[in-house]
């Protein structure tokens, strides 16, 4: 199964392939002599289109090229048969496609029906993944760095041992967490008791984000060691994310299930044009099949 991308022009800024890739010299295996219903696809176009199918060797990337010149060549064959026209367009960049990148995506257009899908589907998808809809949560926390370097051993096990000692006075004094991070901490939040505000996913390192999102309001944290050293977390507020309204959403899903339909029918239809093609030197049904470019 194959899917179209019907965006057939290149991506680099001139329009062209990029100049600065080449395709790949050094072993590579013979270059088959291929025919899509009598039409050669040219060695030398299989060995220039394999810089864009970058693969583990140059049989693999080799295979890429072939596969998409021979799903290229069905559909600029198909589109001549049923006497397409076709329109360039230019993008917002002023690239104009070519006549046959036109030719494919005026085909694809008229042939591939996609339906819309209706408000109970769309609705049904949204109940059954509410999550992706939720905004993220953010946490209100405070905490005590005490900074080591990875690769200096000695102080991080120094830092170690100094946090664990912090945190069982904190145990015992959990109303002094201000004065020492104020005291203690190596980060500049030690001015402000510790505070770091609100925090969102991403925003702090992997280590430090899930010991926060496992602790509890006014929890404190065991030692926690990141790549700045180690710390010791405090979580003063937790903001759970809130569920996006159907509304809100309701045309994003609609194109994420429109496209994704497309998909799916735009590789019936090149599976349909491969089963009836006349292929000679290549054996398209064992290979994986790329998108179109």
């Amino acid at each position: 199964m194959v899917a179209i991308d019907v965006d057939h022009r290149r991506k680099h800024p001139s329009g062209q392939a990029d100049p600065a890739r080449t395709a790949p010299t050094a072993s590579r295996p013979d270059l088959p002599r291929i025919t899509v219903d009598g039409v050669v696809i040219e060695r030398q176009a299989i060995a220039a289109e394999m810089q864009n199918h970058p693969g583990e060797d140059a049989g693999e990337a080799l295979r890429k090229a072939a596969v998409a010149l021979v799903i290229r060549e069905l559909l600029l064959g198909e589109a001549r048969r049923l006497g397409i026209v076709a329109e360039p367009e230019t993008d917002a960049d002023g690239r104009r496609e070519t006549d046959e990148d036109a030719l494919i995506r005026a085909l694809v257009a008229a042939e591939v029906q996609v339906p819309d899908a209706d408000e109970q589907t769309l609705r049904r998808y949204y109940d059954n993944n509410r999550r992706r809809f939720s905004s993220p949560p953010l946490f209100a926390a405070s905490h005590i760095l005490l900074a080591a370097r990875g690769d200096d051993a000695a102080a991080f096990a120094a830092a170690r041992d100094k946090a664990a000692a912090v945190r069982q006075q904190l145990v015992r004094q959990p109303h002094r967490f201000e004065e020492f991070a104020r005291d203690l901490s190596d980060c500049p939040s030690a001015k402000v008791g510790g505070t770091l505000g609100q925090i969102g996913p991403g925003e702090t390192t992997p280590e430090f984000e899930a010991a926060l999102a496992a602790l509890a309001p006014g929890e404190l944290s065991e030692p926690v060691e990141t790549p700045y050293g180690v710390h010791l977390i405090r979580l003063d507020r937790r903001i759970d994310g809130a569920v996006l309204p159907f509304e809100a959403v309701r045309d994003r899903i609609a194109d994420y299930l429109s496209e994704r339909v497309e998909r799916r029918a735009s590789a019936q239809y090149v599976s349909r044009l491969i089963g009836r093609a006349d292929i000679d030197g290549f054996d398209i049904a064992g290979s994986a099949l790329p998108l179109v470019q």
